[in-house]
């Protein structure tokens, strides 16, 4: 990549973008999103971001203003600024539903097993035992609890076995659900992304943004660490998730409860490409 006049600054940080781009446009490009589409969106967000994050004495930026900030012909601001934001808004996904649904089932003691295991729900049940109903209903009570079942039974979430209900993985959402996955790929990421942009920036207090990194390694023993990473996140985030749920509960109906959090743990394996990868000392 040629400097273009970049300082050692913007150099260094253009680097780094190149690296966070280049999965990110392999996505596009196999999902058949091309440059001058991403290239309309580029300019949609930096004026978004330029209007929201740099106001001078809390007034909006001028579309001359913007002009200076971003590089953005003044045209294009001013349809951009005009243009109807509800066709974003208006954008929903059950994910976040299905994965405060599982979240309880993974969690609340009403819904586990003795073995502290997601036990097998019944679709309702007359007596005080819990059930797949009361699981769902004390998510959201506007939604039939039948329509998720069969949403969950179609994406392979759940099974049938006799009465009960059984959830058949750890995950949030399932392999085949695209939506679901493209919808925690820009929350995940965003906020991955967004701690370490604060941590770069200094605002506010530093953020947990760490990961381990070593090279040269057999397949093998990549697999021995991997068996590992998977078991002690998983411990990590059962009882992070646990906790939160009780604090969710006894916060949400405050006037003070206006905080979100989000911890990630994300693996990543793969062969050595010199070109693509030239950090091959350990990190930690």
């Amino acid at each position: 990549m040629s400097n273009n006049g970049y300082n050692k600054t913007q150099l260094a940080l253009m680097k780094a973008v190149r690296m966070l781009c280049t999965p990110l446009i392999r996505l596009l490009i196999e999902k058949s999103i091309t440059f001058p589409q991403l290239r309309d969106l580029l300019k949609e967000i930096y004026v978004e971001v330029a209007e929201k994050d740099f106001s001078l004495d809390d007034k909006k930026p001028s579309d001359s203003r913007i002009f200076v900030l971003t590089g953005i012909h003044r045209k294009d601001i001013k349809r951009i600024r005009q243009q109807d934001q509800h066709e974003y808004s208006s954008v929903t996904t059950s994910a976040s539903l299905s994965g405060e649904i599982i979240a309880r089932w993974m969690s609340m003691p009403e819904f586990l097993d003795d073995k502290g295991k997601a036990k097998a729900l019944l679709k309702n049940s007359k007596d005080d035992e819990a059930d797949f109903e009361a699981l769902v209903s004390s998510v959201n009570k506007d939604v039939r609890p039948k329509v998720i079942l069969e949403e969950w039974l179609r994406l392979d979430i759940v099974r049938l076995k006799d009465d009960h209900i059984v959830l058949n993985k750890s995950a949030f959402v399932s392999s085949k659900a695209f939506n679901d996955m493209a919808y925690y790929l820009g929350h995940n990421v965003h906020d991955h992304m967004a701690s370490c942009v604060n941590n770069i920036l200094n605002e506010d207090e530093p953020m947990l943004e760490r990961s381990v990194y070593y090279a040269h390694l057999t397949k093998d023993s990549v697999n021995k660490l991997k068996a590992i990473s998977d078991k002690k996140s998983d411990e990590l985030l059962r009882q992070l998730n646990k906790q939160a749920i009780k604090f969710y509960d006894a916060d949400k109906q405050k006037d003070e409860a206006i905080y979100r959090m989000r911890l990630g743990v994300y693996w990543h394996h793969s062969q050595l490409d010199n070109g693509n990868d030239t950090n091959t000392e350990p990190e930690a």
